[in-house]
């Protein structure tokens, strides 16, 4: 009886927990099913500033499914953050219209987002439990107003044929990068990682420390306030990425003269020379990495030899590389359109794991979904320990620190600044 007891004890535990997992898990999709009548008739206008949409303009073909009357098309504005507000004022206003974080708290939007749909309203009706919850975006009146469709983050191109070729494993952390370049030099590649030598986002130096920054500063939320105030002691925060850094750039993993010379923009020629195939990593973010699916028939290297490639973070730490989750754009709908129902209804329909999948996969941007695995090109950020794995809000940082450690990284990263220097200079660093 006591055995019989036992046994019944432990498959009560198993089912518990197997229960627990259940609950625990993301909700699966719920298939689209319309609201309104497959006959309707309306038009709607999205507004943006990409010079074209082409994963749009395939999502209205698969709204056009449900509502084969509607009629949707994609516009683009011009100078789009200094005209949109007005445009939202016009006789003709925009249905719905893409939108990024940066604008909350700018006083320039407050128009803007006294026209905005407040989303998050039940009766609107619209799920977005499957958009990662870092990247949800609130007013000050704790309101969503805007969700994300795109997603980007920093880190490096790999040349997957390379690595097979040498027998070699992509790095994890830095000393298998390490490893892998002497390796990667003794078979003859000149300079294993490149990227451009720019003041910019994309920039190789800021690819390759911004993320381990970024963790410290979540791990540091205490001293977050102090570098949004540029104050000049909260420096030290950088200084184990910018250490990281040299170090890096004095190694024989990257030849700084190499890049500078080969790679004169952040992002066309930064794909270009990586479609050469000779380069085995190159740094990128994701903005970089949408761009090279119409640039491969234009290479004619790739077109020759056509070659395997995959997104990576950059294995800067020492126990791996560090994933920040930030947003390219989100969508908003106009409170005032003529067709505030079915624009309302188009973005019930977008903003589900498997349509904004579809959408990300055309761009080549990073869906704002849990689940990377589907999209091959960043298939390896599924691999990202969660504790590794955080979203740009999450930082707390705004623009002019994050602008701060840029310029840190680069006077650092080209020998015109020594790490003690570019510490003790925080809050003055000469920008470009």
């Amino acid at each position: 009886m006591k055995k019989l007891l036992r046994v019944l004890f432990v498959l009560c535990m198993v089912f518990m927990l197997l229960l627990q997992g259940c609950g625990s898990q993301k909700k699966a999709d719920t298939p689209f099913a319309p609201k309104y009548d497959k006959d309707t008739e309306f038009s709607l206008t999205v507004a943006g500033s990409y010079g074209n949409f082409e994963s749009l303009e395939a999502e209205f073909e698969r709204f056009y499914e449900y509502y084969p009357n509607a009629n949707l098309q994609y516009v683009t504005m011009d100078d789009y953050n200094n005209v949109i507000s007005s445009a939202l004022l016009n006789s003709e206003p925009p249905d719905i219209f893409t939108t990024n974080s940066s604008m909350i708290g700018n006083e320039m939007y407050d128009d803007m987002f006294k026209a905005c749909e407040v989303l998050s309203d039940p009766s609107v009706g619209i799920d977005y439990s499957c958009i990662r919850d870092s990247l949800i975006r609130t007013t000050d009146s704790d309101n969503v107003v805007m969700l994300p469709i795109f997603t980007t983050s920093y880190g490096m191109l790999v040349n997957m044929d390379i690595f097979e070729k040498e027998g070699l494993k992509v790095p994890n952390n830095y000393n298998e990068l390490m490893d892998v370049c002497a390796k990667l030099k003794s078979a003859g590649y000149e300079s294993p990682m490149m990227g451009t030598d720019k003041f910019s986002g994309s920039g190789l130096f800021n690819c390759f420390a911004y993320p381990m920054f970024a963790y410290n500063v979540v791990n540091n939320s205490d001293k977050v306030d102090a570098l949004n105030d540029l104050e000049p002691s909260s420096g030290e925060l950088m200084r184990p990425s910018l250490e990281r850094l040299n170090e890096f750039v004095n190694s024989d993993c990257i030849d700084l003269a190499k890049c500078q010379e080969e790679i004169t923009d952040e992002y066309d020629s930064v794909i270009m020379r990586f479609f050469e195939g000779n380069v085995p990593m190159m740094f990128a973010t994701g903005d970089v990495v949408s761009g090279t699916a119409k640039r491969e028939s234009k290479s004619d290297a790739f077109s020759a030899h056509p070659f395997k490639y995959r997104f990576f973070v950059a294995p800067a730490g020492d126990d791996g590389g560090y994933f920040i989750n930030s947003i390219s754009i989100c969508f908003s709908v106009n409170k005032n359109s003529r067709n505030i129902d079915m624009a309302n209804e188009f973005m019930r329909f977008l903003i589900s794991e498997k349509e904004l999948g579809n959408m990300a996969a055309l761009k080549r941007l990073i869906a704002p979904v849990d689940d990377f695995s589907d999209d091959e090109i960043y298939s390896a950020l599924a691999e990202i320990p969660d504790d590794r794995s955080f979203s740009d809000k999450e930082t707390g940082l705004m623009d002019p620190a994050v602008r701060q450690f840029r310029a840190a990284v680069y006077a650092v990263g080209n020998g015109e600044m020594t790490v003690d220097e570019a510490v003790a200079a925080y809050g003055s660093i000469p920008e470009e």
